[in-house]
């Protein structure tokens, strides 16, 4: 693949994480504020939020590793600043899942007054894993991409 199409076709996979990722915020923060505001009382998400919350994970993980495995990062310019910003925009999107995973297993559960189904609690932990591991792969994304930008800059030697 040339070096043109790498960078379309990189642009294009970035394009369908940012989506997913920012469909999964949309969807699951209200979720989030009700978890927090209602410990202990089971929070329920209607069938579409569900479907496409799995849907949006599910794009995020295939852009992920269809860019992993054919596609390589291109950077679309170097700059030190906009490279930091990258990698702050990675740190702060893996912090709302660590938020999520923290407040539904270790505040939000045990102060449940009765525990759901066996079924009801294994679909929800996999749920919260693939949204968490699909949140974390998309913050690894936007590490890569940072680094690539940054690159020139990591081998100058700085200026006395």
């Amino acid at each position: 693949m040339g070096l043109r199409n790498s960078g379309a076709a990189y642009g294009i996979l970035l394009a369908g994480q940012t989506v997913a990722a920012s469909t999964l915020f949309w969807i699951v923060f209200p979720l989030f504020q009700q978890i927090i505001t209602h410990l202990g009382e089971q929070q329920e998400l209607s069938y579409s939020q569900q479907v496409a919350t799995i849907c949006s994970a599910t794009l995020l993980h295939v852009c992920y590793w269809t860019r992993l495995k054919w596609v390589p990062v291109v950077a679309p310019f170097h700059n030190l600043f906009v490279a930091h910003l990258c990698s702050f925009a990675s740190r702060v999107s893996f912090f709302f899942g660590g938020a999520l995973f923290s407040a539904v297993f270790f505040r939000h559960l045990p102060a449940l007054e009765a525990l759901p189904s066996f079924a009801r609690i294994a679909f929800g932990t996999f749920e919260v894993v693939i949204v968490l591991f699909a949140l974390f792969c998309y913050s690894q994304e936007l590490e890569r991409l940072a680094k690539a930008i940054e690159e020139p800059s990591t081998t100058a030697k700085p200026q006395d």
